[in-house]
């Protein structure tokens, strides 16, 4: 458990041993990284109540205000989530609107119909160099590649191939993967207690080449949008690798910015 903080003092509060934000952050971005590192630590589990912004503001001796403040930036990260007149939670990738936020495939017309997962692999192996690299890894350490496809109306059009560390993924199974209904993070988190927090992705065209084409049924060398993002938990650790080609041909890759 982290320790609360002796005083509402801004500059007191930064130099709590547990706080790594600068003295000249605003208190309310402070209380934010005292109850990550409380999520962190598990104290509160996905799915579970945390405490009232009332115990939360005697816990860490602040105004109610700086704690909702503080709720609401964890909220809009998707870290947390409020419901209305039961308190404040925290997020699972079993909530409806959290579960395929990093996925931004969406179909040129009609509404997005719910993926339909093929396991094509899933193997232990030592790390290739790249591999090892991006998720910070030393070289010839153990990972566990995934190999799926996603169908949507029955036609294939995501190949994925999935690395994870495999020290944190211990005892992950194809069988594992296909019985679980659920989306894979949900799986990540319950069974393995590795949550998704954000993630990084880099997006460019490519050429189908023989096995993209026989597994998405696509002619060899039609366009594909390649997608490869690292997801990251939380202290930016990475703890993912994906690699998906994307057949566009009636589905678009769709983002906000802001």
């Amino acid at each position: 458990m982290v320790a609360s903080p002796p005083s509402s003092n801004p500059a007191a509060l930064a130099r709590q041993a547990d706080l790594d934000a600068p003295a000249f952050s605003p208190l309310y971005q402070q209380i934010k990284t005292l109850i990550v590192r409380s999520l962190q630590a598990a104290e509160w589990k996905p799915g579970e109540a945390i405490p009232s912004e009332i115990e939360l503001a005697s816990r860490f001796k602040v105004s109610q205000g700086t704690v909702r403040k503080a709720i609401d930036e964890l909220a809009t990260e998707n870290l947390l989530v409020r419901r209305q007149g039961k308190g404040t939670f925290v997020a699972t990738h079993a909530e409806q609107n959290v579960q395929f936020r990093f996925l931004r495939l969406t179909p040129d017309g009609g509404d997005a119909a719910g993926a339909q997962r093929r396991f094509i692999d899933c193997r232990r192996l030592r790390a290739p160099s790249d591999i090892a690299r991006a998720l910070n890894l030393k070289s010839g350490d153990t990972v566990v590649q995934v190999r799926r496809v996603l169908s949507f109306r029955g036609s294939p059009v995501v190949l994925d191939d999935i690395w994870l560390p495999g020290q944190l993924f211990k005892g992950l199974t194809a069988e594992k993967l296909s019985e679980y209904r659920g989306p894979m993070y949900g799986l990540f988190e319950t069974e393995f207690g590795v949550r998704m927090i954000r993630a990084e992705e880099k997006i460019r065209a490519v050429a189908a080449d023989e096995a993209a084409a026989q597994l998405l049924g696509i002619a060899m060398g039609a366009p594909l949008l390649s997608v490869e993002r690292l997801s990251l938990t939380y202290d930016d650790k990475p703890v993912e690798l994906r690699r998906g080609l994307y057949n566009t041909a009636a589905h678009h890759y769709r983002n906000e910015l802001s």
